[in-house]
């Protein structure tokens, strides 16, 4: 199919070829590399600079964009459009590629050809998006690889280091967009980072990493827990200083933002069901106790301390770790035990629907593949000599460590057994890890996540009261 306008015919791009004469074609652009030099072989001392990018005129046709110059013919250039924009190309030249050696740093085409910009002949033009043509602006949300084939970020994980270095494609949302980083290389030149937080219905935070400004910039226009992607040919690698699996766009990647496909509206309909749930903030939390190393908490706060950090942040309070030492000055657990026990999913561990008993986190999974287990949620209150934190989350495991028995035990316990076994935590002196976030409809506005609470040591407990241990924790008095 070709293109026309009031003043030209383009060629469609599934119809060129190399024996085609001062073709014009017209496509959206749906990748783009940041501009690069090298040394120039003929002219020793100067460089040749280039760029690639990639346009799109139909659901089945997309070809490669390369041009090399001079610095000042390139640099204009590259600047003249972005990814998303649409442009006119006015005699390019047409080669065919060689797929394997191209294609190894380049983006997959269904084209034998490429297109070779040249500074005398050719000419780029940006076109406005009112002259665009609706069907070029709906190849914005096609995937260019088939919209079934990717990996969950929970495959991603769950085959560790054995995908490391693999070049795959994946379907996800934005938790988080990371602000750009930028440094100066070893070489002298200006290199740039921005970090991308990542999830989907089998994990919560996995990150990708841009490294061109191109990529970064198109990641600057992602709303977090809106917006899905659809990255082909990313590189995943893993990461031993983080000790986890990563992504990183690659010259190959193409990224779709927001694509529309069934695979994709399945996924935005988790996070906005998610999001208006309140459950989003709760299952990060969950898997966030999973993943704190508490040797790394090192702060000691009272509670006082901790209601005045709160006060003074206007409900703006960022995640504060610690430690207190204090007691638990409220167990309920003998009432009703039935009352501090909620189910939880197997898989993704997050408390399931009461009512339903079904878990709207993994509710892509048939029934039958479906489990659930009884875990410990009880509120407690933590009180020291400056006063008490009410409401507090002691929950799953960490519960289970401070009472010192599992779900499955407490239940067979008596009533008398279960008033001895409150008896035995209430009041004695504990060091107890937390977190506590901002939360206006809680108690005192704080959300208190006990991470660990376990009997203090007495001389560490007075040691550091009295402010009296050197260089091992920060304290807050």
């Amino acid at each position: 199919m070709a293109y026309s306008s009031s003043t030209q015919d383009f060629v469609a791009l599934s119809d060129l070829h190399p024996n085609l004469a001062r073709p014009n074609v017209i496509g959206v652009v749906i990748g783009k590399t940041d501009v690069r030099g090298f040394p120039d072989r003929k002219n020793i001392g100067s460089e040749r600079f280039t760029f690639s990018f990639t346009i799109r005129d139909s659901p089945t046709y997309f070809i490669n964009v390369t041009s090399w110059g001079r610095e000042e013919y390139i640099r204009p250039l590259s600047e003249g459009f972005r990814v998303g924009d649409c442009v006119i190309i006015e005699n390019p030249l047409v080669q065919t590629k060689e797929a394997e050696r191209e294609e190894k740093f380049n983006p997959i085409t269904p084209s034998c050809y490429k297109l070779l910009l040249s500074e005398n002949h050719s000419v780029v033009k940006r076109s406005s998006r009112y002259d665009m043509d609706t069907k070029l602006l709906s190849l914005l949300h096609l995937p260019v690889k088939d919209p079934q084939d990717y990996y969950s970020l929970g495959d991603i994980i769950a085959n560790g280091q054995s995908l490391d270095g693999r070049i795959l494609n994946l379907l996800a949302a934005v938790m988080s967009v990371g602000e750009p980083k930028y440094f100066m290389t070893s070489d002298k030149r200006k290199g740039q980072r921005c970090e991308v937080k990542l999830y989907d219905e089998t994990e919560m935070s996995f990150p990708i990493v841009c490294w061109d400004n191109e990529s970064i910039q198109l990641a600057q226009s992602w709303i977090p827990r809106e917006t899905v992607i659809f990255a082909a040919d990313v590189r995943i690698n893993f990461d031993k200083f983080r000790n986890c699996m990563t992504a990183t766009v690659i010259s190959k990647t193409i990224i779709t933002t927001n694509p529309e496909t069934a695979e994709a509206n399945v996924l935005l309909s988790f996070i906005k069901e998610s999001v208006q749930s309140g459950a989003l903030q709760d299952k990060m939390e969950e898997q966030s106790k999973d993943s704190i190393n508490l040797e790394t908490i090192v702060d000691v706060y009272t509670v006082e301390q901790l209601k005045e950090k709160a006060s003074q942040s206007d409900g703006k309070l960022e995640p504060v770790y610690g430690i207190i030492y204090g007691y638990i000055s409220t167990l309920d657990i003998d009432d009703n035990a039935h009352k501090v026990i909620r189910n939880r999913c197997s898989i993704c561990r997050f408390v399931v629907n009461e009512v339903s008993n079904t878990c709207t986190f993994c509710s892509d999974l048939s029934p039958g593949s479906k489990s659930t287990y009884a875990s410990f949620d009880i509120l407690i209150d933590l009180t020291d000599h400056t006063g008490t934190l009410y409401s507090c989350y002691l929950s799953d495991c960490v519960a289970e460590e401070t009472l010192g028995c599992t779900v499955r035990e407490f239940l067979t316990l008596t009533e008398d057994k279960m008033t001895a076994l409150k008896w035995q935590l209430l009041l004695e002196r504990s060091k107890i890890y937390f977190k506590v976030t901002s939360s206006p409809s809680w108690r005192n506005g704080l959300k208190v996540n006990v991470l660990s609470c376990k009997p203090a040591d007495p001389i560490e407990a007075s040691q550091s009261l009295l402010g009296k241990e050197a260089g091992k924790k920060t304290l807050h008095y």
